[in-house]
């Protein structure tokens, strides 16, 4: 009988980031460290009627300076920010187009809303009397499969498989772990994995219906925080196996040392302590670590009141009251929907390589009921070996992925699974 390959050890060499504090890692990086608020007006869509109309709305990407391929006609703006963000990431992590191409390769973008932006225009030109003057390219983009299509497209991969993951806002989380799966067990070489969302109506309509749109800023944790703000962007991961990293003497930011996913379905909005309690749990067993070994917690961190309780509560039952610093970036760039968790994981792994905690801003008070240390306001310089990212949707999803520094120590290695990996377990 011949003995079973060994997983290979997956890390970060490449990240992608298009956010409203910044384009790249470099300012991504910058506006982690500064704190900066991305609220403002929006402007891309008209707000009359809504009673809070603030988000944190991108207002300067251009199209021209981040995408070499990409038909800007045939496909949507979340389209073209997960393909900017796959971009940098390949470019960031010194990958050459030419070895991606000829290597097996997995592109997985998440997503919450798709290109609804386009469906909305649709709608409009049926409500205004038809479709004579009907653009055929605004047809094609609407399906949500045109995301992880525009990355291959952007980056001439031909040889690819290219999977949108639709499991609302821990969709970022979802893809990573795909990846994170198809490499350890030897069936792609790289993996381009995060999420993609842009600003739409429906989401500021549907948000403000449940009463949850904060009037001017997003206040996770805090006592008078009054819930989230919309926001938009894309964050993409490179990610490969260490024994290829090493090969091409590629910089290494983290490992992905392992992830968890489960669905309590429990309720169409409202998250379960308990199920996403079990969440925290599988994923630190897939990642062979104790809640001990985590020195930073990414939260959801919403800023919605039951979010915010729920998570906290859920945290405080897994690390048995005494919890790592929790941080909230929402605070700085609002909630990216299905790109949420792929920025946070993006911001994760600058907080291992930088060594800091990025700060949860505009904290005035810790609520009571929220017993987490939020780093408040400002950025704290500390030693980051392990960071888990949390991430929580709608409909009971939830997925957390854990990232590490990597090192030979053998902390954080993985054991043998006890059920097929992917799986819900």
């Amino acid at each position: 009988m011949s003995s079973p390959v060994p997983e290979r050890r997956v890390v970060v060499t490449g990240l992608g980031a298009v956010t409203s504090i910044g384009f790249g890692v470099t300012e991504f990086l910058a506006g982690l460290r500064a704190g900066r608020d991305a609220a403002k007006p929006i402007r891309s869509f008209d707000t009359t009627g809504f009673v809070h109309a603030q988000g944190c709305e991108i207002t300067d990407f251009e199209a021209d300076r981040f995408l070499r391929n990409l038909p800007r006609d045939e496909f949507g703006r979340a389209s073209g920010f997960a393909a900017a963000a796959a971009r940098m990431a390949v470019e960031d992590g010194g990958m050459r187009l030419d070895d991606l191409r000829d290597a097996r390769s997995l592109v997985a973008i998440g997503t919450t809303d798709g290109e609804s932006r386009d469906l909305e225009d649709l709608v409009r030109l049926e409500i205004a009397g038809g479709f004579e003057n009907l653009d055929p390219g605004l047809a094609r983009r609407v399906p949500a499969g045109r995301l992880s299509v525009a990355v291959a497209y952007e980056l001439g991969l031909t040889d690819v498989e290219a999977v949108t993951m639709t499991t609302a806002c821990a969709a970022g989380n979802y893809a990573v772990g795909h990846g994170l799966d198809a490499i350890r067990n030897g069936d792609v070489d790289f993996a381009l994995c995060g999420g993609a969302d842009a600003l739409c109506l429906k989401t500021l309509a549907g948000f403000t219906r449940l009463g949850v749109v904060a009037s001017d800023h997003c206040r996770p944790f805090d006592r008078d925080r009054e819930g989230m703000l919309p926001g938009e962007g894309s964050g993409v991961l490179l990610l490969e196996s260490l024994e290829s990293a090493r090969r091409r003497g590629a910089r290494v930011y983290a490992e992905v040392l392992g992830y968890g996913l489960n669905c309590d379905a429990t309720h169409a909005v409202s998250p379960d302590e308990e199920s996403f309690a079990d969440c925290m749990r599988l994923a630190l067993e897939d990642a062979g670590i104790e809640p001990g070994d985590v020195d930073l917690i990414s939260a959801h961190g919403t800023g919605t009141p039951a979010n915010d309780v729920t998570e906290a509560r859920a945290i405080n039952r897994v690390f048995a009251g005494d919890p790592p610093p929790t941080v909230a970036v929402k605070s700085m760039i609002g909630h990216t929907m299905g790109a949420a968790s792929a920025l946070a994981s993006v911001a994760c792994a600058l907080a291992i390589r930088e060594g800091f905690a990025p700060p949860t801003i505009n904290h005035r008070e810790t609520d009571p009921e929220c017993a987490v240390d939020c780093v408040p306001n400002a950025a704290v310089d500390m030693n980051v070996r392990i960071v888990q990212n949390n991430a929580l949707a709608f409909g009971g999803n939830n997925a957390v992925v854990i990232l590490g520094i990597p090192d030979d120590s053998g902390r954080g290695s993985r054991p043998v699974p006890a059920t097929a990996p992917g799986g819900e377990r």
